[in-house]
């Protein structure tokens, strides 16, 4: 499991200095040998994305008869007016269960190397799968999935739209495929990637200097590429370990998922686009705070205890990442008949 931890050294211009284009230049240089600015349409892999896969795919995301209680819908965690998250320290499931983990935003969340804290779902499409069955989530069978969507036509007239030249177009992957492109939509273009586009206005004087701190004090060591995080796996305490409440010690991260030693507390890098919007912080949520996360993120990652007016300039730069979240219209779903499944309000088992 690679740890490492480089330092780039930029120097910090003062706000004044900002000001001058040639100073936002260099900095605009640097950052786009560190970040990439959001494309205007995603690549997805295994998933061609049409009009018709992507209106699927947002009636089944706001569709909570996906749910074995017809109470929960991907929107329920993923909320779409709230940053693409619950804002809960973790989510509440079938039968009112609380979740073990904080729950993800869905924003941008295509661009992640794999889904999930741990990284368990390789991509949006294996995601798609995972809270539909967890019994601690929406606690549903795919065959039950099927089994609703099928008992009403348009859900069955929509999925012939959307994968034409297949036998049998309402299953299970295909749901999966649907939801995939629809969050592939999801992209929130923010005042940094105008920046990193040659708009030196789209920054504040602040900003641009939380960027250059960001940078020099090794944060986008980890926190790189498009989604400003996202792409690899840490360690969380890599110089010094949280406490207890911030780093439960039972949940170890990716080591419940690779089995090795090296990734016991080891945790996808958080992508930092919208965080300003997604309180609570860290996969355990306990943190409500901003600039308290990034002062823990300094302690515990980069060795060194952060001075007040560097958090704030951090948080300014972090502020630049919220983005334009894409206008959603609510989708009216199809009726339910006389075979579709009745919800089950019983948590599985009890």
């Amino acid at each position: 499991m690679k740890m490492l931890f480089t330092t780039i050294a930029v120097a910090l211009p003062t706000a004044t200095a900002f000001a001058a284009e040639p100073i936002a230049a260099d900095i605009r240089a640097t950052a786009l040998a560190t970040f990439k600015a959001l494309p205007s349409t995603p690549a997805v892999a295994n998933n061609p994305i049409t009009p018709e896969k992507i209106a699927l795919g947002k009636a089944l995301f706001f569709d909570p008869r996906v749910s074995a209680s017809g109470v929960l819908s991907c929107n329920s965690c993923h909320n779409l007016a709230t940053g693409g998250d619950d804002n809960l320290e973790t989510s509440i499931g079938h039968g009112w269960q609380k979740g073990p983990r904080n729950a993800p935003t869905v924003l941008n969340a295509v661009f992640n190397i794999a889904q999930f804290w741990d990284g368990r779902a390789e991509d949006l499409k294996a995601q798609a799968k995972g809270p539909i069955q967890a019994g601690i989530e929406m606690a549903n069978t795919p065959g039950q999935v099927i089994a609703t969507l099928k008992s009403m036509p348009q859900y069955v007239d929509w999925f012939n739209a959307a994968f034409t030249g297949e036998a049998d177009r309402v299953t299970f992957d295909n749901l999966a495929k649907a939801v995939e492109a629809f969050e592939a939509t999801l992209v929130t273009p923010a005042a940094f990637d105008a920046f990193l586009n040659g708009d030196d206005a789209a920054m504040t004087s602040e900003q641009k200097q939380g960027l250059a701190l960001f940078i020099e004090k090794g944060c986008s060591s980890c926190h790189a590429g498009v989604n400003v995080g996202g792409q690899d796996f840490y360690q969380f305490g890599l110089m010094e370990k949280p406490s207890a409440e911030v780093l439960p010690e039972k949940d170890k991260g990716r080591f419940a998922v690779t089995n090795k030693a090296d990734d016991s507390y080891v945790f996808r890098v958080a992508p930092l686009r919208n965080v300003a919007l997604t309180a609570p912080y860290f996969h355990s949520g306990k943190v409500w705070d901003l600039k308290q996360a990034v002062a823990i993120m300094g302690t515990t990652q980069l060795g060194e205890e952060l001075k007040a007016e560097e958090v704030d300039l951090l948080v300014a730069f972090l502020n630049s990442l919220t983005g334009k979240v894409p206008e959603v219209v609510l989708p009216i779903l199809p009726a339910e008949t006389a075979t579709t499944p009745r919800p089950a309000s019983q948590i599985l088992g009890k």
